[in-house]
């Protein structure tokens, strides 16, 4: 064992890059959940997205047509669920299981020709003299634009929820649907469009794994992040910064359990990579916060005639 080959400088830019999907996952999520739906078919959207960027990306050389593709890929899968629980009115918790079950289902099949192909690499930023700033340039200025993007969504949600015009509008819709329809507000419609953009999220997070984080296709590949982001929507009691700051944790805890394994720690593999998801949730249960901070309409089923 060897701590020493730790490089802290690298660790912490790391963790920014293993944070990436978890937040673009989450924020898509948050925006849903405050109209009042549950969606829990993000793992599903992502890795729908994963697929299609990656083979996007493949076939055009192209790293960001491929997030296009990806975020097109969750948005049109998501309208699925869309139509099942504005439309039809169908359950939202088992249309969401349905929609994961159909994702993973759905990207395998088309993931069969791509595996053991490298997608072409997305470079970084050019900061210029900024990157060259001892241990602030290496973990702030040298990443790619997708980083840098799930900061400027995240602050982008937090200023329309809490100054626009439209964010007043979404949250009325989720906290108490029926008012929001007396009033006149086209409540199906904010929803279906606010579980389109979760699904454009949550595709661009999945590509963000495929082509930059694991720079594969692996059936799977996911593991688990679409989970994590729909329990740290709830660890953030609904708030956009704390999903920022929960994904960070995260991030942190898969970029320590990497260093740990390549530093030679003598703790099985299979222990060290459950860890980043058994310590998260344990967080999140002691530091949640009551149901009381959901958006009061959060899973019900709208009736325009009510």
């Amino acid at each position: 064992m060897d701590l020493s080959a730790i490089n802290p400088v690298l660790f912490i830019a790391g963790f920014f890059v293993a944070a990436t999907p978890l937040i673009f996952a989450a924020i898509g999520e948050l925006v849903v959940e405050k109209t009042g739906v549950l969606n829990l078919g993000v793992e599903g959207m992502m890795i729908t997205g994963a697929i299609c960027g990656f083979a996007v990306a493949v076939e055009t050389e192209s790293p960001l047509l491929g997030f296009a593709a990806a975020a097109l890929g969750g948005a049109l899968l998501s309208t699925l669920f869309a139509f099942l629980t504005q439309v039809m009115l169908a359950n939202q918790v088992a249309s969401g299981l349905a929609l994961t079950l159909f994702g993973l289902g759905f990207s395998a099949l088309l993931g069969q020709s791509y595996a053991g192909m490298k997608p072409p690499r997305l470079e970084d930023v050019d900061f210029g003299p900024l990157g060259d700033i001892p241990v602030i340039g290496p973990v702030f200025f040298s990443h790619d634009i997708i980083v840098y993007l799930g900061l400027g969504i995240v602050i982008a949600v937090w200023a329309v929820l809490k100054f626009s015009r439209a964010g007043l509008i979404l949250r009325a819709v989720g906290e108490n649907h029926d008012a929001a329809h007396a009033l006149g507000f086209k409540v199906k419609r904010v929803r279906a469009l606010a579980i389109m953009f979760g699904g454009a999220c949550a595709g661009v997070g999945g590509a963000y794994i495929s082509l930059i984080r694991v720079p594969q296709w692996t059936e799977g590949m996911t593991a688990g992040i679409g989970w994590i982001a729909l329990a740290l929507v709830v660890f953030a009691s609904w708030r956009a910064f704390r999903v920022l700051l929960g994904a960070y944790l995260f991030g942190g805890l898969v970029q320590l359990q990497l260093n740990l394994q390549g530093a030679g720690v003598a703790i099985p593999v299979e222990y060290l990579a459950m860890s980043p998801y058994v310590i998260t949730i344990v967080v999140l249960v002691f530091l949640s916060r009551s149901r009381s901070a959901a958006p009061g309409s959060l899973g019900r089923i709208f009736h325009a005639s009510s």
